[in-house]
């Protein structure tokens, strides 16, 4: 695991991020074999707020805290 401002972040996620200039919300998605679709069904959240979150917009919402609880981290693991 990688520590990054005190938030542990798992060496395979940050991998993903580096490697396809991905945020830290989209690694995650592939670290966990979520799809948009499949995030989005099971957060309740539309694939157009997910995408407006893998953009960068709305890091510190509800709907991204929510998105984490759903992935099973802390929010601040989502937030580059």
């Amino acid at each position: 695991m990688t520590k990054k401002n005190g938030v542990h972040i798992p060496y395979p996620v940050m991998g993903f991020k580096i490697e396809n200039d991905w945020n830290l919300l989209m690694a995650w998605c592939r670290y966990l074999g979520l799809g948009w679709q499949d995030l989005a069904a099971r957060s309740h959240i539309s694939p157009l707020t997910l995408s407006k979150m893998e953009k960068g917009d709305n890091l510190l919402s509800d709907d991204l805290k929510h998105v984490a609880f759903v992935m099973g981290i802390k929010p601040e693991q989502l937030v580059d």
